[in-house]
């Protein structure tokens, strides 16, 4: 499978520390195995890699979502290409992914399974890096249209989002809540007094490598 970005534009930011942000990440576990390797990695390391999966990559996502053995390269098995992360050291991403975060380790949560089903570990990260293709932007914002994500639902069914099923709904309430619920760095920054500032939230331009 083709996996190389179309686009050779990426939009990066190093988070700044005042602004970071959470990100869940699911491994179910099946007897005997007691943890995924994802998992084991994250925790030993106290780094790891969110990339967000899309239709087109649903095979690979497929893929990799089998028990491989250690010495495999899930990589190589799904025939995806790397992309190097450039804030936490040594852990690759998913080159063909239009949007990738790097986060540090923070604290992993198990809920119990009901034999004979495995538990399911939930690894909490701190976001302090994040990788966007600006072929999947919009006037500056991420168009779903354009990235296509999916997820898993039940039985082995998966759901696709695609543009005309977006819709948007603006919760009442405060300029304070509705800045964090939107995700503005620059609203966050204005309410901190910190506008106009240059920082480490701010993103930037480059070429993807």
């Amino acid at each position: 499978m083709e996996t190389a970005s179309k686009s050779s534009r990426l939009r990066s930011s190093k988070i700044d520390h005042a602004q970071l942000p959470y990100t869940p990440l699911l491994s179910n576990i099946s007897h005997p195995r007691p943890t995924r390797n994802t998992v084991t990695n994250a925790e030993t390391s106290g780094v790891f890699c969110w990339n967000i999966a899309t239709y087109a990559l649903r095979e690979a996502v497929n893929l990799t979502a089998s028990f491989s053995p250690d010495s495999l390269d899930e990589f190589a098995i799904a025939n995806l290409a790397k992309t190097p992360s450039r804030i936490v050291n040594n852990v690759p991403m998913v080159a063909a992914s239009p949007i990738r975060f790097e986060c540090e380790y923070h604290s992993t949560l198990r809920l119990p399974g009901n034999p004979p089903m495995g538990s399911v570990d939930v690894v909490i990260g701190k976001v302090v890096g994040i990788h966007i293709d600006e072929g999947v932007l919009t006037d500056g914002k991420v168009d779903l249209e354009k990235v296509m994500p999916i997820a898993r639902c039940g039985y082995f069914e998966y759901v696709v989002v695609r543009g005309e099923n977006v819709f948007e709904m603006v919760v009442p309430g405060g300029k304070e809540m509705l800045v964090g619920l939107e995700g503005s760095v620059k609203g966050q920054k204005a309410m901190a007094g910190k506008e106009g500032e240059d920082g480490d939230g701010e993103v930037n331009s480059d070429v993807a490598g």
